[in-house]
């Protein structure tokens, strides 16, 4: 099984600061704590999204060229766009649910990535892609149950929390309402105890 690591090593080193501060990130309030698992509202947002075929650990790193070629100016205005984070990943047949996260599962049919983009544009100011690939997309506000853990990227691990996080959310009573969403927050070089990953499920 390949490392994530490796895939995501020469866009992200080159994107995400030392600091997270630096980056914008969704916006969220949490409506109940419960150890690692949280119910978030979500803002509403704009993502820009690619589509790609490719395994689970594969397809960040493919989707995240196209993307990042669009934030730094591969668009009809020619701008830079600020990074934020996190990455979002989730089955391509699906729309994916979550403002920023990454987020994924075995599913025919690839992988939809995503960034979030910076609050400050709306669909009406936001640069148009030069790449018909890449698409621009209006998320409303939403709900998500979430389960916060560190560790590598691996497919493993993720199986073992999406299994946590379903759990707490029949305890909770809450209904799944989409696609779970794997984020990632942090440059490939951050040692992986410190790594900050989350899980998504959106909730009615």
């Amino acid at each position: 099984m390949k490392s994530l690591l490796t895939s995501f090593a020469s866009g992200l080193i080159a994107l995400l600061p030392a600091t997270a501060s630096a980056v914008e990130e969704a916006a969220y309030t949490v409506l109940k704590k419960d150890g690692a698992m949280e119910l978030r509202a979500y803002a509403a947002s704009i993502v820009a999204e690619t589509r790609v075929e490719a395994d689970f650990e594969d397809a960040g790193n493919r989707a995240f060229r196209k993307l990042f070629r669009y934030i730094d100016g591969d668009n009809l205005a020619q701008q830079e766009i600020a990074m934020t984070a996190p990455v979002s990943q989730a089955p391509a047949a699906e729309k994916i649910a979550m403002t920023a996260p990454v987020a994924q599962r075995p599913a025919t049919g690839g992988w939809v990535v995503s960034f979030m983009m910076p609050a400050s544009y709306t669909m009406d100011t936001i640069p148009r892609p030069a790449d018909p690939a890449v698409q621009l997309r209006a998320v409303p506000a939403y709900r998500a149950a979430v389960i916060r853990y560190s560790g590598f990227w691996s497919e493993e691990r993720y199986d073992e929390h999406l299994r946590e996080l379903r759990s707490w959310i029949a305890g909770q009573g809450l209904e799944i309402a989409g696609d779970p969403v794997w984020a990632r927050y942090d440059p490939p070089f951050k040692p992986w105890f410190m790594r900050r990953n989350e899980i998504l499920v959106p909730v009615r």
